[in-house]
């Protein structure tokens, strides 16, 4: 079994298993504050023509190296709300 690993360490790509050990999408985007070290959830993509569903890190149960298993049961993935990404941040100068 793989030791775990930091929120930080996550990479778009990573597989993400239900909590049956079901795949049921890949990492899209990591959603958080590295700077501050606040995770704050996943976008995860499941499938070519679908928009990532986002999932909360309260329902991230274990990160390991290439590997991130939720509490979410495969057949409730697909009812997880979309990921709506943040708009780009605005620098304003005096």
């Amino acid at each position: 079994m793989a030791d775990p690993i930091s929120w930080l360490m996550i990479e778009p790509g990573w597989k993400v298993v239900a909590a049956d050990g079901t795949e049921i999408g890949k990492i899209e985007e990591i959603v958080g504050d590295t700077g501050s070290d606040i995770f704050n959830g996943l976008a995860v993509s499941t499938g070519l023509l679908t928009r990532p569903k986002y999932v909360p890190a309260e329902r991230v149960s274990e990160i390991t190296e290439g590997k991130v298993r939720v509490d979410v049961p495969p057949e409730q993935i697909e009812h997880l709300d979309e990921h709506e990404p943040q708009p780009p941040s605005e620098e304003f100068r005096a």
